[in-house]
């Protein structure tokens, strides 16, 4: 029979490995969604992503739901953390996408844990030390450095795909990250009172509800004539390998991986799992470089160094704030 200690040296591992596991399938996110991207348009990339991530998030619902009970005001909670979280964050996070490189949006996200910890400080009462604060410095000048190896001009849709990262890409990237705050906040606050995974998978499928009203709405009112029409949702025309794509970026990317870091930072301290949120940005940015023939310049590679290494003096501090929610 195993002694305590053991099975506390289990779980713990056990933990850290959902983290790992959790943060490597999140760096395939950019790569898979750049697959779709050749073939249709973020909008409907965005939501046929969701709609396979509510399949994987459903049988959480199934076996909770006689137990999840929300106020009033939790509940109003909930759909702002549902707009800000899926509608709002995806559509800008995957428009800078189509207009920037893998590569470039990985870094960017890199930011993420620093912006975190600067939020919860400001909003939820979390203490930032000097260490922190200089990591979001750098963190800021990362981003900055990245930015400027961008192209300097407006660019055009599908830039990315091409190669070529742009200044308004990597600005709805970074504008995508403020939206993805709010909805980690509020879901924090959520998650103080009910199961994690279960207010994971309402935020989902209420935020892919509005999505789903927002992406066929516009297309029916083209239809009706009073907006300039635009093409329905593609099926019959889609490949397999976009399908594959859209399936792994809703199953793996979203709906596996929110929950495998949920259950990850029960059993391990979430400051120290938070380190294996680096592994996102460097995977992705390599996919980008090996996978998609992409180029970063020396702005781009400093850049990059300075977040990872922001995020890395951040989230390896015992005291660091502790995420509870990630998004991508």
């Amino acid at each position: 029979m195993a002694s305590p200690t053991k099975t506390g040296q289990h779980i713990s591992f056990l933990g850290y490995g959902a983290c790992a596991l959790a943060s490597s399938l999140w760096g395939t996110g950019f790569y898979f969604g750049r697959l779709a991207l050749n073939e249709m348009s973020v909008e409907h990339m965005v939501l046929y992503r969701f709609l396979f991530a509510c399949l994987g998030v459903l049988p959480v619902l199934v076996t909770h739901w006689r137990s999840f009970r929300l106020t009033r005001s939790e509940l109003r909670t909930l759909l702002t953390a549902a707009a800000f979280g899926i509608p709002i964050q995806f559509l800008l996070q995957f428009h800078g996408l189509a207009r920037t490189t893998v590569s470039h949006a990985s870094l960017m996200v890199g930011a993420m844990p620093v912006l975190l910890a600067a939020a919860a400080s400001l909003f939820a009462g979390e203490r930032l030390d000097i260490f922190g604060w200089l990591a979001l410095a750098g963190s800021t000048v990362g981003a900055a450095l990245i930015v400027l190896g961008g192209t300097h001009g407006a660019g055009t849709h599908g830039a990315g795909a091409r190669g070529q990262p742009t200044l308004i890409g990597d600005l709805l990237v970074v504008a995508s990250l403020c939206t993805a705050l709010c909805w980690i906040l509020l879901s924090k606050k959520l998650m103080l009172t009910h199961s994690p995974p279960v207010v994971t998978a309402c935020t989902i499928l209420s935020g892919t509800t509005m999505l789903a009203l927002w992406v066929l709405g516009h297309w029916e009112m083209g239809q009706l004539g009073w907006i300039e029409r635009v093409p329905p949702p593609p099926v019959a025309h889609v490949s397999a390998t976009a399908w594959a794509a859209l399936a792994a970026s809703g199953l793996l990317c979203t709906a596996a991986t929110t929950l495998l870091w949920n259950w990850g930072i029960h059993h391990v301290p979430a400051s120290r799992a938070g380190v294996f949120l680096n592994i996102e940005p460097a995977l992705g940015s390599i996919l980008g470089v090996e996978l998609l023939g992409e180029h970063l310049g020396p702005y781009a590679w400093m850049g990059g160094g300075l977040i990872l290494a922001a995020a890395v003096t951040l989230t390896s501090r015992s005291h660091a704030p502790e995420p509870e929610v990630v998004l991508e």
